[in-house]
Formats: C-alpha cells, structure tokens, sequence
C-alpha cells in the first residue's frame, strides 16, 4: 500500500493546484493524507479548506493539530489509512462475490471473521509511506515536531509485521528553483533522518501541487532511491540542501 503524507501549515501558491494532484496520485493508487500545523491556533479559513479538499481528491483523511499533537496524529492517520484500504478492497471483493459491499450486511459471524481478517491485512501488508513536508518559512519553528513525528512514525511501524518503509520530501527546493527535493529515499531504518532538519533553508514559495506530482513521479520510478547497497539508509546527498 502506498501513501502520501503531506504536512504543511498553509495554502499553495504555485503551479498546479494540490487538489487535482492529489486526484492523480488517487488514480495511481497512492492515498494523500494531509495534516494542518496550528500556528497559534489558526491556520486560516482558506489554508483549512484546501487541506481537507487536498485529502478528499487523494482519497486520505485530513486532521488540523497543534504541534504536541502532531506525532500521535501522523501515526494514527498513518495506521487508519491501511485499515480503511483493505476495508474498501474487500467491500469491493464482497460486492462482486455476494452482490452487496457492506460489511455491516453480514450475519454477525461472518462479520467478525471478515473484521479480523482486516486487521491481519493491516499488521501484515507491505506498505510505504512518502513524506512530503512544507518547508516554508512559517514552518521553521515547527520543524522539531516534524523531525520527532517522524522517529515517532518509524518506530511505529517498524513494530508492524509487515515490509513497512518511509521516504522523505521538502518543498519548496532551495536549488534552481526545484518544487521538491527528496531528502531521504526508501528505507526503513532511522538512520539519515537526524541529518535532514539541519540541512533545510526554509522560504520561499508553497508549491504544493507540483510537490506532490514530484512524488508521484518518485513512486512511478520504482526502486529508485531505495536503501542503496553501501548502506546510506537511501540519503541521496545529490538531493539534500
């Protein structure tokens, strides 16, 4: 299973818009969750509405937290975005084999297998998950929450069974005007996070939507930056400011 987990604290400002990227890595078969970063508060009206539009199109959940909240809150979506994929593969699987998708339908038995099996798939099924982080300005002061949600979200999964990896992204890039720039390729060890947060210029514009096809792209490639053979944990140094 493949996720993109955006976390950002405002609206986007350039290129195409986030919503119908976040449609394209729908069709592409990457969910698109979005977490809101509170800045004292608010993230304003407009910020808010493209947030939970961005997760809509991507077919992911959407959460507006405070900065305490943020590593409890990535986990969760994390974890609720496995379990509401299979639920929708095998409702699907129900509706073509019994003629009737919903779960609740089933005699209480049946059911009960049907939940359980769910919950195996979600501790068992490989699963990747692309972080894609605001790297503008009004984020720098959120950055040590970022970093300690993602440790956070590491150790989380590595207690999974199943092939669990993460890549990181920032956007925008602080080198010839790039959208994204991917900080840390498929891996599925700590190691490397620590060196992206010092590394980071934080400014410029907020090109959310081309970030996203960015990473889209990334997917498409396939292994490319996956955990290299030299043991680099996937830190890909042409690409790290």
């Amino acid at each position: 299973m493949k996720q993109i987990l955006l976390i950002t604290d405002g609206c986007s400002n350039v290129g195409l818009s986030p919503v119908v990227a976040a449609a394209h890595a729908q069709s592409d078969g990457i969910s698109v969750n979005v977490v809101g970063v509170l800045d004292h508060g608010d993230v304003g009206e407009l910020g808010a509405a493209e947030i939970d539009e961005i997760a809509r199109a991507g077919g992911g959940l959407s959460r507006m937290v405070n900065m305490r909240q943020l590593s409890q809150t990535v986990q969760m979506m994390t974890r609720k975005t496995v379990v509401q994929t299979i639920q929708l593969a095998v409702q699907k699987e129900l509706k073509q084999v019994l003629g009737n998708g919903s779960i609740e339908a089933l005699p209480p038995e049946k059911r009960a297998d049907v939940v359980r099996v769910i919950d195996e798939l979600g501790e068992t099924s490989s699963l990747q998950v692309a972080l894609l982080i605001d790297a503008s300005a009004s984020m720098k002061p959120k950055l040590a929450a970022v970093e300690e949600a993602i440790r956070d979200l590491m150790l989380s999964l590595q207690a999974r069974q199943g092939k669990s990896e993460i890549s990181v992204f920032h956007f925008p890039g602080s080198r010839h005007g790039d959208d994204c720039v991917m900080d840390l390729g498929w891996t599925s060890h700590l190691n490397g996070v620590h060196g992206i947060f010092p590394r980071l210029q934080m400014g410029g514009t907020t090109p959310t939507g081309p970030a996203i096809m960015h990473v889209i792209d990334f997917y498409r490639q396939g292994d490319y930056g996956r955990q290299s053979r030299d043991g680099t944990d996937g830190m890909m140094s042409d690409y790290v400011v």
